[in-house]
């Protein structure tokens, strides 16, 4: 059997979406055993009676997401367990070559999902392309494990609201190997710019946990050097080629990986909360698209002259 576990709060324009991605998996279709759990953080709004609507298992937990992970496993009957966000959906044979990939190698313990950001506009569009080049990096995080190694490095580090991805992530490996899919999960963000930062603002609030307990080794220096993320992730086994072949988003991203290190900066001097940040770099991010729309359309107009 698998599990698939879902943490929520207050996200009733998701969660149907989310449990149907599932239950329209082709998993489900050839036969295989899907059970859902929904761990839910004391919704004020229809998100729970919604999921009992679907038959889904429900629990009321918080109170971050690490905890609600943890209990989701710990109530799950499934050998392999998979953790989703409400804001996801699966494409329809995710699970079933995850469950491929366990069955024929006793040594995986963990598998990453592709992830594809879904969302309006051209700041979603420049995120997307920014996500694709993390798939599998020490900058990603494995979404399905097998839950008895899951169980036995202790979960989600509830310490850690940010990079508890990254946190888990290291210690799966410590015990075993990971592995990758080709299918998709798409991550329904739809942010804007302020929206991004807000959230940015508040993970980097809570870094320091992580480096009490990692250092700066050589995986902590990838996740937040300079060089790796800026440089390194987006050119290592040849993906150098999609930044020429992508000028304008490649352009905007780079601005946005700055915003994002002011955002680090700024959390050093305990700056970096909420809306602080935001309006502290005041930035408007509809005068950077069409900034950057009339840009590309000068230089094809250039181009064609």
């Amino acid at each position: 059997m698998v599990s698939i576990v879902i943490t929520t709060k207050n996200a009733e324009e998701f969660i149907a979406d989310c449990i149907k991605s599932v239950v329209n998996s082709n998993y489900i279709k050839e036969g295989g055993k899907v059970e859902i759990i929904l761990v839910d953080n004391h919704s004020t709004d229809k998100t729970v009676e919604i999921a009992k609507s679907f038959g889904v298992k429900t629990f009321i937990k918080g109170p971050e997401r690490s905890a609600q992970r943890n209990y989701g496993v710990e109530m799950a009957f499934g050998e392999i367990v998979g953790i989703l966000d409400v804001d996801m959906t699966l494409s329809e044979t995710v699970i079933s070559e995850c469950v491929e990939i366990f069955e024929n190698n006793e040594n995986i313990k963990a598998v990453y999902v592709p992830e594809k950001i879904f969302g309006e506009g051209f700041f979603n569009k420049v995120r997307n392309f920014e996500r694709s080049f993390y798939n599998a990096t020490v900058i990603d995080g494995a979404r399905f494990f097998r839950r008895e190694s899951f169980l036995q490095i202790g979960g989600f580090d509830i310490s850690l609201n940010g990079t508890e991805d990254w946190d888990i992530d290291r210690r799966i490996k410590n015990i075993g190997e990971v592995s990758i899919i080709k299918s998709n999960l798409f991550h329904h963000e739809n942010h804007n710019l302020k929206k991004y930062i807000i959230k940015k603002s508040y993970y980097a609030s809570n870094f320091d946990n992580y480096f009490k307990k990692w250092g700066f080794d050589e995986i902590t220096k990838k996740q937040f050097g300079f060089y790796y993320r800026y440089f390194g992730v987006f050119i290592e086994k040849g993906k150098w080629k999609k930044l020429f072949a992508h000028p304008l988003l490649s352009f905007s991203m780079y601005f946005l990986l700055f915003l994002r290190g002011c955002v680090f900066i700024l959390s050093k001097f305990n700056i970096s909360k909420k809306e602080s940040v935001y309006n502290l770099l005041d930035v408007n991010i509809r005068e950077w698209i069409e900034k950057e729309k009339n840009i590309a359309f000068l230089e094809i107009k250039s181009s064609l002259s």
